[in-house]
């Protein structure tokens, strides 16, 4: 074997360069134990980088999202002007100018070699524009914002909701670690730049309920779960009775006795949502029923207290309904069967459909029990389509059969 077996030595005598049999010049391979190094994460260490990677997941998602709809509309704007002089090919080229030769033409470099080692996989992305950093794409806007400026109101609102986010994006390209703070600025400024770019209005239900990024991600997991609260003080203090009733052109509830709706949402309000189109079927638990004391025994309560309340809560609804032209727009019925879980069914009917769903829990009042948002009108992004309509279709099927066997309140 030569020479070149005896480079390696042994280290029996447990010290670099003791052994008889090193020649001079030789380097000595230290074993693990003389280094001193310990390779394994413990559990403290694995949930740091769970919670970087995690973080820096989100931040990505809202990043891709910025990226893509600012790739669209440079070119939805610049294309038309530039392609038909300077070819498909070459109209980024144009666009950029002498001012962005270097970095256009490290961008052409780039897809060359996608192209050579097979990394395209989608024909729509064999462009140049599609090779374009965040920064490079609002350099070709601001470059061209005379063309732009018909569409934005401001161009200083752009520009700082990109500057926020070029913190975020250095940080996650680099893998370093993502502060909570700099992630919620991220997500804020993404936000508003879709906004502002005139994302998101093919869902509508995005008005009352902004659509976000990661329930983009993984909406296709979860059904048309979009939100869980551990208690509706928690649901409200994100998503507030107006945001939810507010803007609703039809509103179906079922419950024992639809606090959320009565309590938090005023009457004259009611009114004036009933005035303006709305359809209104709220259903109670009958408060004469036996159901209902059967529910104060499981939550210890006085007995009366809870029909008392029902009560109160149906009067009210017909006090709203007495003042309305069309009485017939605002049902009130009740049931007798055992609640089994309150929903409040906004807009149930079309593809911008929100609920509010909680289950009744034995010792567990409902204003402490957990609660589920789901966005109805199917799932915003699908692996595939199964044809599964989701919880939200499971309640509003349920509120249908519980109204027809419910009796209207005179």
């Amino acid at each position: 074997m030569g020479s070149g077996g005896r480079e390696l030595p042994s280290g029996d005598n447990g010290h670099e360069g003791n052994s008889t049999d090193v020649p001079p010049g030789a380097v000595s391979l230290a074993r693990p134990m003389e280094i001193g190094a310990e390779l394994d994460w413990g559990a403290d260490a694995w949930g740091e980088v769970r919670t970087r990677a995690q973080r820096a997941g989100r931040a990505y998602i809202w990043l891709n999202l910025v990226e893509q709809r600012l790739r669209a509309v440079v070119a939805a704007v610049l294309r038309p002007i530039y392609e038909p002089v300077h070819g498909e090919d070459d109209w980024v080229v144009a666009a950029a100018g002498p001012a962005g030769q270097e970095w256009v033409n490290r961008a052409v470099a780039v897809r060359e070699v996608s192209r050579r080692k097979g990394y395209l996989l989608d024909p729509a992305d064999d462009n140049v524009l599609s090779f374009l950093t965040l920064p490079q794409l609002r350099e070709l806007m601001v470059q061209h914002w005379p063309c732009f400026e018909p569409y934005f109101d401001e161009r200083r609102d752009v520009e700082l909701a990109l500057d926020e986010l070029e913190v975020t994006r250095n940080v996650v390209s680099r893998n370093r670690a993502l502060s909570e703070a700099v992630l919620a600025q991220a997500e804020r400024a993404s936000a508003k730049l879709l906004e502002i770019l005139g994302a998101g209005s093919d869902v509508p239900s995005a008005r009352r309920l902004p659509v976000d990024a990661v329930e983009n991600l993984v909406g296709d997991r979860y059904a048309d779960v979009v939100a869980v609260h551990p208690d509706r003080v928690r649901l409200m203090r994100q998503f507030p009775a107006e945001d939810l009733f507010g803007s609703a052109r039809r509103l179906d509830a079922i419950g024992i006795g639809l606090n959320l709706l009565v309590q938090n949402f005023s009457g004259r309000r009611l009114v004036r949502l009933a005035e303006s189109g709305c359809r209104v079927r709220l259903l109670f638990l009958n408060p004469a029923s036996s159901a209902v004391k059967r529910r104060e025994r499981e939550l210890g309560i006085k007995r009366g207290e809870l029909s008392r309340s029902v009560e109160m809560n149906i009067l009210h609804m017909r006090r709203v309904r007495a003042r309305l032209r069309d009485p017939g727009a605002f049902q009130i019925q009740v049931y007798d069967e055992t609640p089994r879980f309150t929903a409040y069914l906004v807009d149930g009917d079309g593809s911008d459909g929100i609920a509010v769903v909680q289950s009744y829990l034995r010792r567990t009042r409902g204003m402490e029990a957990p609660v589920l948002v789901l966005r109805g009108g199917g799932r915003v992004v699908k692996a595939e389509d199964t044809g599964e309509e989701g919880l939200f279709g499971t309640y509003r099927e349920e509120f249908e059969l519980a109204w027809v066997d419910s009796r209207p309140v005179s």
